[in-house]
């Protein structure tokens, strides 16, 4: 390891120096998700004051600098400096958060926000509107899915480069303020004074009957609503005929953790562990099923990658050690820690690794804190990992055996029970260019911007299945690659043209009032982790 620099070890002074002071800043601390039901309490200042080490040399040293040193210090701006310098020093997931990235860390945890109601891409260099939400205010005042946005207020968005998360930023705003958007339509300029409201997130992206009796949910994140959202998603497809659920948490990263025990609450029997806490200065705390649930009968799939994280290994775990479903896809990202909230006053805060969770059978599923961490998913697809189990490293001391006699491993996320590499037969040198340019994104884009009346009419997947039926994509689709400069051979076309074709096939049903429900039924049948959950 290199030593650090003159300025870094100053930074590191500093650090040392704010922990001192760190319990003074705090208005309020947050509270973690302890129990099925209830309130979780409230942690004070003075029991946070009370549980610090002996500080007495630094505290010294902070008054001394207070007292005499040479130049005025502006407090506010080296706190903000050394904050996350703090958290960086405790492990990967203590982070300090300014006032605007927590605002939107919080907005995406609740599953809500003020803003118009829209959803748009960014195909080549300006907004287009994707899909209009059904009651917002931008329905309201007449905003169309297939509209370009060129101007937000005073400032232009079309054609500067403008990042996405930018131009989100500008239609975001305060409770009942008022926002002006410029479109383009059809060659034609509109403007729409749009007051911003609160839009809901959804987190259960879709949900569907893939035949007679298997059901399929997606869930995206672990949100305020996500419970009441798979709930309300798993009862209607039981009435529709349901007797096995394929449930789909790849690249779910988590969010709160009461969401996914009250979701397992649903799959397991009474008095089955579901998970349990522990930490230097937290006792053991146990999570139990309370046998109430609504689909202890229910056959259960998880899907899970390598970016299913937290709250999705907390379900696809409590599933797997009690032998209550099975695990497909490929090892999940290994995060087995338990994150506490602080507020500041000026909207800052942090979250802070409170304890460790484990599994039912004791395992902790958090990978070690190496110094390429960051790039450990990287690292999984060099090492070839991603299609090979045997890849997987697996640590002989973190074995553990479920009730129906089977051995999981812990410290390094969850390993499915059925590994399922990633699908290279239909990759070729004309997909990989395709997919380099986004070809079939802005083909998309395209062909919904000629078919746009056409496409706000398919409310149906009858619908949208008989329109792609009177569609010839593969012409349409290689004249727009060659007018390009990119053909296929004969040999390309062969391996990857029905993946391609399903994509466009996909990507067109989303342009639909469907949206998720005209992609999802379409891009699984190329999917293979969800084809082998089917076929098994």
């Amino acid at each position: 390891m290199n030593k650090p620099n003159r300025k870094q070890l100053g930074g590191l002074l500093l650090i040392v120096l704010a922990v001192v002071g760190l319990a003074i800043l705090i208005q309020a601390v947050g509270t973690r998700e302890r129990r099925l039901v209830g309130r979780a309490p409230v942690v004070s200042t003075e029991k946070a004051a009370s549980a610090r080490p002996d500080w007495s040399k630094l505290t010294v040293i902070l008054d001394n600098i207070a007292a005499n040193y040479v130049d005025t210090l502006n407090a506010a701006e080296i706190t903000e400096e050394i904050l996350p310098l703090i958290l960086a020093q405790l492990d990967p997931h203590s982070v300090y958060l300014p006032p605007e990235e927590l605002k939107t860390a919080d907005e995406s945890l609740l599953g809500e926000f003020f803003g118009i109601g829209i959803q748009f891409t960014v195909p080549e260099d300006t907004a287009v509107v994707s899909n209009v939400i059904a009651g917002g205010p931008a329905e309201k005042v007449g905003v169309l899915s297939g509209d370009r946005i060129v101007q937000v207020d005073d400032t232009p968005i079309a054609g500067v480069s403008m990042p996405q998360d930018s131009m989100v930023k500008l239609m975001r705003g305060p409770k009942n303020t008022h926002v002006k958007i410029g479109v383009l339509r059809e060659g034609e300029s509109v403007s729409f004074d749009i007051v911003r409201s609160k839009i809901s997130e959804k987190s259960v992206d879709v949900s569907f009957m893939v035949n007679d009796t298997t059901g399929y949910i997606k869930l995206s994140k672990f949100t305020r609503t996500s419970y009441s959202e798979f709930l309300k998603a798993a009862i209607g497809l039981r009435a529709d005929g349901m007797r096995r659920l394929v449930f789909d948490l790849r690249g779910n990263s988590g969010g709160y953790m009461d969401q996914a025990l009250l979701m397992c609450n649903e799959f397991l029997q009474k008095g089955q562990l579901v998970v349990y806490l522990e930490g230097a200065h937290r006792k053991r705390e146990d999570f139990f099923a309370d046998g109430r649930g609504r689909l202890v009968d229910m056959d259960l799939a998880v899907l899970i990658d390598e970016n299913s994280a937290s709250s999705s290994e907390i379900f696809a775990g409590a599933m797997q050690d009690n032998d209550r479903g099975t695990i497909y896809g490929v090892r999940s990202f290994g995060k087995g820690l338990v994150q506490e909230p602080i507020y500041f006053t000026d909207g800052s805060g942090v979250r802070v690794t409170v304890a460790r969770y484990h599994t039912p059978t004791g395992r902790c599923i958090q990978k070690p804190y190496s110094d390429d961490y960051a790039y450990d998913i990287y690292d999984r697809y060099l090492h070839g990992e991603m299609m090979s189990a045997d890849s997987i490293k697996v640590n002989d001391s973190l074995k553990f055996v479920t009730p129906a006699g089977k051995v999981v491993y812990g410290g390094g996320g969850i390993i499915p029970d059925v590994f399922v590499p990633i699908d290279t037969t239909h990759t070729s040198e004309f997909l990989i260019k395709c997919n380099r340019q986004s070809l079939q994104y802005k083909f998309v884009t395209q062909f919904s911007d000629a078919h746009r009346s056409r496409l706000r009419s398919i409310t149906t997947r009858e619908a949208l299945d008989a329109f792609l039926k009177t569609l010839d994509l593969k012409r349409d689709f290689l004249a727009f690659t060659a007018n390009r400069g990119l053909t296929p051979t004969p040999q390309e076309w062969n391996v990857s043209g029905e993946v391609i074709l399903t994509q466009l096939r996909a990507m067109i049903g989303r342009t639909t009032p469907l949206d998720d429900l005209g992609f999802y039924p379409i891009f699984l049948t190329i999917d293979n982790t969800a084809q082998t959950a089917l076929q098994n």
